[in-house]
């Protein structure tokens, strides 16, 4: 190559590298744009006529930006009942993506979820003994007894994991047997110690619900969330290094078992919170991640905003789905993200093994 014909390349490569580094960012900015969006057109979609300028006024009534807009009728809809449960879902979207990209990259396993860990299954089990046997005599809540279930079968998982090996399939095996017992202990228990009535409310939470959505659950997500996803974008290049493996990355100067211990417990702290909060949606985790890489790429300090504002935007919607399309009677949203995360994760696969 002549010299003359450097130059000229030159500066294609660095506009190339700009535009490439540029991307991520254009999306982020695109899943910002799309979330408030949603946010604002999913608590106006329901049996109540409520406009995008009822939702915005009450809003700004609240917080004290504005005088009093609507109807006390109209600002108990938008305030107590539908914003609450619209904000949790995109924390919950967020929080299970972010969780769903760390896994797949820290075990080096496509199919890890935030419920490859067993935790869901924890949690639901620590859920159902506080509502069906009365566990913790009326002191325990149904959210504490969930996250208190969970910690429980994250807790088991490491032992058992550790007692293995402590190897990345090790975990996921410890992690597939905790989950199979404690769904057996949880089934166990609605079977015979529940009445008709409570065995409904408890298996419509264990699909997922965010029904009984607050603003104390809004407050405690989004909490656990920004912690989570602090400490995983301060690991993002330790997630990187992880890619090429458990030996390349002690090479690298990574402290492997500290900081798949670290991870790890954030993961099933985020997890946990998610669950209690909302019941067991699955596969959000599992497809949203995948999704997401093609448009960023592996880099987890550019993933894992993107994959919390996808996770937002989609969980958004499928509640307002879930909660609109059988008015209404309500879908759980753990039915619905099945529905719509098999066919995505069978795609997932397919271009997997055209790769490869």
């Amino acid at each position: 190559m002549t010299s003359a014909s450097r130059t000229a390349a030159a500066p294609a490569s660095v506009s190339g590298t700009r535009a490439s580094r540029r991307a991520p960012l254009v999306w982020a900015a695109a899943g910002i744009v799309a979330l408030c969006a949603s946010v604002a057109v999913a608590v106006t979609i329901g049996p109540a006529d409520i406009g995008v300028t009822d939702v915005w006024s009450v809003i700004a009534a609240h917080l004290g930006a504005g005088a009093e807009g609507a109807s006390p009728i109209r600002d108990g809809i938008v305030w107590d009942l539908r914003l609450p449960r619209t904000l949790l879902a995109a924390v919950c979207g967020a929080g299970l993506a972010v969780c769903g990209a760390v896994l797949q990259s820290l075990l080096r396993n496509p199919l890890a979820d935030p419920f490859v860990l067993g935790v869901s299954s924890g949690a639901s089990t620590g859920a159902v003994l506080v509502v069906v046997l009365g566990v913790g005599g009326g002191a325990l809540s149904v959210p504490g007894g969930a996250f208190i279930g969970a910690v429980c079968s994250f807790a088991l998982v490491m032992l058992l994991s550790h007692s293995l090996g402590g190897t990345t399939d090790r975990v996921v095996l410890a992690g597939v047997a905790a989950m199979q017992l404690f769904s057996a202990l949880t089934s166990f228990v609605v079977m015979t110690a529940a009445d008709a009535e409570t065995t409904r409310g408890v298996l419509f939470w264990l699909l997922g619900s965010l029904g009984g959505a607050g603003w104390s659950d809004v407050r405690t997500g989004t909490a656990v969330l920004v912690l989570v996803l602090a400490v995983c974008l301060a690991h993002a290049r330790t997630l990187d290094a992880f890619a090429f493996g458990q030996d390349a990355a002690a090479a690298l100067g990574v402290r492997v078992a500290r900081t798949r211990l670290v991870l790890l417990c954030a993961t099933a702290l985020l997890t946990a919170a998610l669950v209690a909060s909302a019941g067991a949606i699955g596969f959000v985790g599992l497809v949203l991640p995948h999704a997401v890489r093609a448009l960023t790429g592996p880099g987890h300090a550019r993933l894992l905003p993107v994959c919390a504002l996808a996770g937002a935007v989609f969980l958004v919607w499928v509640d307002t789905l879930a909660r609109t399309v059988l008015a209404p009677q309500e879908v759980p949203v753990g039915v619905v993200t099945s529905l719509i995360g098999v066919p995505a994760f069978v795609l997932v696969l397919y271009r997997t093994r055209r790769t490869r």
